[in-house]
């Protein structure tokens, strides 16, 4: 194996990536390292990319990830099941890095909360090990990660979107608290909504609905389980508002969650609820999204809101499972709609930004 890998390197927003070699010494104690076999960009990876949120520079992007045990550093332990690890494994891991000792990993049981937490992806190139984002040839996986060996029958393309968009989507349903018998709304249709719809109709939700300004998505979600999807792109908000209630007697929906990334459509999710509905906001993934809201409709409609950043070791459990039970009954492998090169990453995250695909994925 090489002791050099290389990794397109985040340098500054609205630039080329540049192509970097980096040192691969062995893991230190509790260290994994994984040949990286896929990774998927991210909606939030676009948004770094185009300066809407923060992120270190120079830095190696990319948390949707699933790779190869390449070596395994003294004490690493095994996986989140129990299960040992070996090299040669396929694995997936958690998003965040957890100290699990803090307030919040010990006490609330939200270390996604973590005081001292790190994100893959999401860390400084220039210092030791460099190598902590998806979109180069290696990874090291840190002390505090939750680690899961994947099912060989499992597909690269259904596996490597569970990390983030699957396991979101598990705490975000969670939140919303969506059963039998309920009317579900999905505002946006990208992966996180997707997954949303097929969770929603798994939870035994009645009847659910997507709202997106694709074509290709509003298909997609349909094969997914959407009972009705709506093109905002060709109707007024009003409009959109209106025939979601009509759709859903006798008051409106149950729950809305917003995965959209568009902090416009707030105020019309709110619009929809029934009184005592549900509304989570998973797709403001970035700072600055202000928007009016008249606090007075939270209150009389008894409104319940919440955010959901991230989630907890479990969801990513639950993710897996998710998906690798009900791959016959929703086509999970064909979200993964666009196939590059390291080399070629400008050119995915173009298409990736401007909806040409619905998941690119970079294969080193």
């Amino acid at each position: 194996m090489s002791r050099t890998a290389r990794a397109a390197v985040f340098e500054a927003p609205n630039a080329p990536f540049v192509m970097r070699d980096y040192p691969l010494p062995p893991p230190g104690p509790g260290e994994i390292l994984v040949r990286v076999k896929m990774t998927t960009i991210c909606r939030s990876d676009i948004h770094s990319w185009e300066g809407k949120r923060h992120n270190p520079c120079p830095g190696i992007l990319g948390h949707e990830i699933i790779g190869a045990i390449a070596e395994i550093g003294d004490g690493a332990g095994d996986d989140m099941r129990g299960a040992p690890l070996a090299v040669g494994d396929r694995v997936t891991w958690t998003l965040g890095i957890y100290c699990g000792h803090c307030y919040y990993c010990r006490v609330l049981d939200m270390p996604q909360r973590c005081v001292s937490l790190r994100k893959y992806g999401h860390d400084a190139a220039d210092v030791p090990p460099h190598l902590l984002g998806g979109f180069a040839e290696y990874c090291y996986l840190q002390p505090g990660t939750g680690i899961l060996r994947l099912p060989d029958d499992l597909s690269d393309e259904e596996a490597t979107p569970l990390n983030c968009a699957a396991a979101t989507m598990v705490c975000v349903t969670e939140e919303a608290a969506i059963g039998i018998g309920d009317a579900v709304v999905v505002q946006g249709l990208g992966l996180l909504g997707i997954f949303g719809v097929a969770l929603a109709r798994a939870k035994g939700a009645r009847f659910v609905i997507g709202l997106d300004s694709v074509p290709d998505r509003l298909e997609m979600a349909r094969k997914f389980g959407a009972d009705l999807v709506l093109n905002v792109s060709e109707m007024s908000a009003e409009a959109v508002v209106a025939a979601v209630r009509d759709a859903c007697p006798v008051d409106g929906p149950d729950a809305v969650i917003e995965v959209c990334g568009v902090p416009e459509v707030i105020p019309d999710g709110l619009r929809m609820l029934r009184k005592g509905g549900r509304y989570v906001i998973a797709g403001i993934v970035f700072p600055d999204a202000n928007v009016n809201i008249d606090a007075n409709m939270i209150l009389t409609k008894w409104i319940t809101m919440c955010g959901v950043h991230n989630y907890h070791p479990r969801h990513l459990v639950e993710a897996l499972d998710f998906v690798y039970r009900n791959r016959g009954v929703f086509p999970f492998k064909e979200l993964v709609n666009g196939r590059f090169s390291l080399d070629d990453l400008d050119t995915a995250f173009k298409q990736a930004a401007e909806r040409q695909v619905l998941r690119a994925a970079i294969v080193p």
